[in-house]
């Protein structure tokens, strides 16, 4: 089986819509596909109905943006969580308002220096989708700014900009214990992409295992092979599940789908300790 447990839809990041999102997993010969947008079960029903139209089994799932005491980024992917959970649901909100407003004082900074407004940027973000600086990103490169998300997060939407502004996260321990409590499989996403910025130390790896982490996602485009290594054997020692996905947004990214997969007997354990929400079979 041929199963990429990591992609986005235009409710966040990604620039197709889930229906054809789910068209595009079944071009790539793929037989599962969890859709994990940010912050976000808002293309789970569209994404359902596409999975038994084309043939594909859904894993329903999100992408829960966290960040530590020390200011680390941590990405949390939920699978199978049931939607309505009261305390999960209150703490997405809350972040997903984070972002609404982090994104509109990042674009009036930028407006003192760039041909840009908030009107350029409403014009990439579906209807009801998690606003994030891909939005942003995509509006300097319709405005010739610059040439392609790439550019933009490696210079004017950089961490390390002057134009950068900090938005809620929750802690990851919060978010894992609140995954956990709403019946879902919370797996740490490409948890060593160095590249991205700074990683989190083994202690708090160590921690986010005894709050009820229960996998890790080592076969990603930006795991760097060592790292790879490492949580292998961090995985055996703690008895965690390993995963492997793609990471897809469409054009927004290079990442294409299936790129690395995750083992059938891995989704299956998913689902046995899942009791949020059903897997969704044609």
């Amino acid at each position: 089986m041929r199963i990429d447990l990591h992609t986005h839809s235009n409710v966040s990041d990604g620039t197709q819509p889930p229906a054809v999102l789910l068209a595009a997993a079944k071009d790539a010969a793929l037989d599962v596909l969890a859709l994990t947008d940010h912050d976000s079960t808002g293309g789970w029903g569209e994404a359902a109905a596409a999975a038994r139209e084309v043939g594909v089994v859904l894993v329903p799932g999100m992408e829960v943006s966290c960040r530590t005491a020390e200011g680390i980024s941590v990405h949390l992917l939920s699978y199978l969580h049931d939607p309505s959970h009261p305390g999960l649901l209150e703490e997405i909100t809350k972040a997903k308002d984070a972002r609404l407003s982090r994104a509109t004082r990042l674009v009036e900074r930028l407006a003192e220096d760039y041909p840009l407004n908030w009107d350029d940027v409403t014009q990439h973000i579906a209807p009801g989708a998690t606003v994030g600086r891909p939005h942003i990103a995509d509006a300097l490169v319709a405005a010739g700014i610059v040439e392609d998300r790439t550019e933009a997060f490696r210079s004017i939407l950089s961490s390390h900009s002057r134009y950068y502004v900090s938005h809620y996260a929750p802690d990851p321990i919060l978010a894992i214990e609140l995954v956990r409590a709403a019946g879902g499989v919370p797996v740490f996403a490409h948890p060593v992409a160095s590249a991205r910025g700074r990683v989190v130390a083994d202690q708090t790896f160590e921690e986010m295992i005894d709050a009820g982490l229960l996998g890790v996602e080592v076969d990603h485009r930006d795991n760097p092979e060592q790292g790879r290594v490492w949580l292998r054997a961090l995985a055996a020692r703690r008895g965690l599940l390993m995963t492997g996905s793609s990471d897809y947004h469409g054009a927004g990214k290079p990442n294409l789908l299936g790129e690395n997969l995750t083992a059938a007997h891995v989704l299956a354990r998913i689902e046995e300790l899942a009791s949020g929400s059903p897997v969704i079979r044609p």
